[in-house]
């Protein structure tokens, strides 16, 4: 197996395991079956490029996010994204001075 599927399964699992659910669950609602996320899990398969859009699709995350493994929480970063999103100017120049407080400490 090369490098970038070990890599590619411990980031599944990863986020999975994040979302607090179990392989065969995910497997079925992303219409595989029962064992198919735990097989690319262990480096027996790899998805499609489709199955990998159902699988960002569930986890809530863009493709982007699932390779960036920096972020450990990437659905709970774009919730907060979208929320910034909705405030005006002078509130996000609040929210940016707490944030920026919380990073220096």
């Amino acid at each position: 197996m090369f490098v970038y599927e070990d890599e590619f399964a411990l980031r599944l699992a990863q986020l999975r395991n994040k979302k607090g659910v179990s392989a065969r669950d995910m497997s079925l609602s992303i219409g595989q079956n029962a064992g198919y996320i735990n097989s690319i899990e262990s480096g027996k398969a790899f998805p499609s490029m489709a199955v990998f859009f159902y699988i960002c699709e569930y986890l809530q995350i863009s493709p982007r996010d699932f390779f960036d493994d920096d972020s450990k929480n990437p659905e709970k970063l774009n919730e907060i994204i979208a929320n910034l999103q909705k405030l005006n100017e002078n509130q996000l120049n609040s929210i940016s001075e707490i944030v920026r407080g919380l990073v220096q400490k």
